[in-house]
């Protein structure tokens, strides 16, 4: 059996009846979860671990293990450490901001295998837990070009979209549209993550289609961070414009 799940049922007061109650499905599959190499599909699998209080990680380890690319674990360890953590992007939704589904949609358009896509969400969701389920989550502020809202099948955006505006009214957590009037702008070069921290230097990281690479080279960076917000919608007009979402009515 897998133990780890069993445990984390029991200390939770779960049983496959009430677990399958809480993410939607037939008892029968929940049941099946304890079973060795029977690991939840990748929009159930982090319901599970919320409902049991557990990491994906420690459920499911060789789900997460290894599976995120060599060179992306330096900024891995930046992230989840940063006190500040402002990203910009201009084409797809931030890795920290995405749900399963669109995660493994984005992914799946890649060179990445069917197997591999699995790992990489359960990674990807894995580093959103690390960031957000901080006792003192960072300051994260989002810049995010209105073309990524736009980008997606609609049966996969509108629960993303929904998913924006739960991650957007959180204390800690800043989202911002750029919208498409803005026209053009200097974050067209390509997105970045500009992490800070109290007792560090400023690190950055770059994503281009070969690899990502990190960088202490920050302060052109800070140029264009500012230009991008001084045109990107506020809060309160990002929030209305994700709830009207009116490009999918």
């Amino acid at each position: 059996m897998n133990e780890a799940l069993r445990i984390a049922m029991a200390e939770a007061g779960e049983t496959a009846e009430s677990l399958a109650g809480r993410i939607g499905v037939d008892p029968k599959t929940a049941a099946h979860w304890v079973n060795p190499g029977r690991v939840p599909q990748t929009r159930h699998r982090a319901q599970v671990a919320a409902a049991v209080r557990r990491e994906i990680g420690e459920l499911w380890p060789d789900v997460v293990r290894r599976r995120e690319p060599v060179w992306f674990l330096p900024w891995a360890e930046v992230e989840s450490r940063a006190d500040n953590l402002r990203s910009f992007e201009p084409s797809v939704l931030p890795g920290l901001l995405q749900t399963a589904e669109y995660a493994h949609a984005v992914l799946s358009s890649g060179p990445l295998g069917a197997d591999e896509v699995e790992g990489y969400v359960a990674a990807r969701l894995a580093r959103q837990a690390a960031v957000f389920d901080r006792p003192r989550p960072p300051l994260t502020i989002f810049v995010v070009d209105e073309a990524a809202l736009r980008r997606g099948d609609p049966e996969i955006m509108q629960p993303q979209l929904d998913h924006l505006v739960t991650m957007a009214q959180r204390p800690r957590v800043l989202l911002h549209v750029l919208p498409l009037r803005a026209g053009f702008h200097p974050g067209q070069a390509g997105p970045f993550v500009i992490a800070s921290s109290d007792d560090a230097e400023d690190v950055a990281y770059l994503d281009d289609q070969a690899a990502g690479r990190t960088t202490k080279d920050v302060a052109a960076l800070w140029q264009v961070w500012d230009t991008l917000r001084s045109v990107a919608l506020p809060r309160d007009q990002t929030i209305h414009l994700l709830k009207a979402r009116p490009w999918l009515t």
